[in-house]
């Protein structure tokens, strides 16, 4: 597994003892002479450092029985989530994208079909806690999922739960408010934040678990404009600094502007998929659902 590359630009005697000196070094990899970015990114996908899926649906259905009738939410939908990146998923109500981002942490098991979260089957009761340890979920409502009555007491309830040493317990309990710049409110009620405050509590709660993967579920339905924008700049934080996969459920078309890709959901399938600035062409395709 490669850790870490050095690149050699020249052919000078000093490039060439450097590379002597690093070449025994473990899991580093050295580039020098004739090489391509192209190269370099295969080296780096099949070392699983860039590129690599962290969560593949495979063929995924979800049924579900309303008063004897079947529905169906999501329609035979394959999608693969790369580690580190920022996916939006744009949907209107009743799109199905809710009910897929319950799936992605095993909240909701496929019909039919498979989830793998690195490469973790969802499906398997045995896989439940795992599954959930690697996929952070936050939810709508921020008050549904405040449990204590002290912000550092509720973001330390999850680290608590996995039976962790109480001094890594505070250091992650530190670092997650740091990360949502919620450090100052540490010894706040929760109750007396805003609701943008709140979910950012809600955030760090997840992150102190420190999950592969954080999947918002319309997290800032409840939010105003401000609000709003301080869950979408933390979410992109946290993609950029601290490598988290991001995938973002909303249908703000403004929240899927900075992400790396945007995928569009109507009637419990996948009509578009690619960068926001390719998705935003197609006006009529996305007024024609809702958006």
């Amino acid at each position: 597994r490669i850790k870490g590359i050095f690149i050699t630009h020249g052919h000078d005697s000093q490039t060439g003892a450097l590379s002597d000196m690093l070449i025994d070094i473990p899991d580093l990899k050295i580039y020098g002479g004739k090489f391509t970015l192209e190269v370099i990114k295969q080296d780096l996908e099949e070392s699983g450092i860039e590129g690599a899926n962290l969560i593949e649906v495979k063929n995924v259905t979800y049924e579900y029985t309303d008063e004897e009738t079947v529905h169906t939410a999501v329609k035979n939908l394959s999608l693969n989530i790369k580690k580190g990146s920022f996916t939006v998923i744009l949907g209107h109500n009743g799109s199905g994208k809710s009910t897929l981002a319950k799936m992605l942490n095993g909240l909701n098991k496929p019909t039919l079909g498979d989830i793998l979260v690195d490469g973790i089957n969802t499906k398997a009761e045995a896989n439940e806690l795992e599954v959930r340890r690697k996929v952070g979920m936050v939810f709508q409502n921020p008050d549904n999922q405040l449990v204590a009555s002290i912000v550092e007491e509720d973001v330390a309830f999850g680290p608590e739960n996995l039976g962790l040493e109480p001094s890594v317990i505070r250091q992650r309990v530190d670092e997650a408010l740091k990360a949502v710049d919620m450090y100052e409110f540490r010894k706040s009620t929760p109750h007396r934040l805003s609701g943008g405050q709140k979910q950012r509590i809600a955030i760090a709660g997840i992150i102190a678990m420190q999950p592969l993967c954080l999947v918002l579920d319309e997290p800032t339905a409840m939010l105003d404009p401000k609000g709003r924008a301080e869950i979408v700049s933390t979410l992109i934080k946290l993609n950029r600094e601290k490598g988290i996969t991001v995938i973002l459920i909303t249908h703000y078309m403004e929240e899927a502007e900075k992400a790396d890709r945007v995928v569009v959901m109507n009637d419990g399938e996948i009509i578009s998929d690619g960068a926001p600035s390719e998705i935003f062409k197609n006006v009529e395709q996305l007024k024609a659902v809702g958006l």
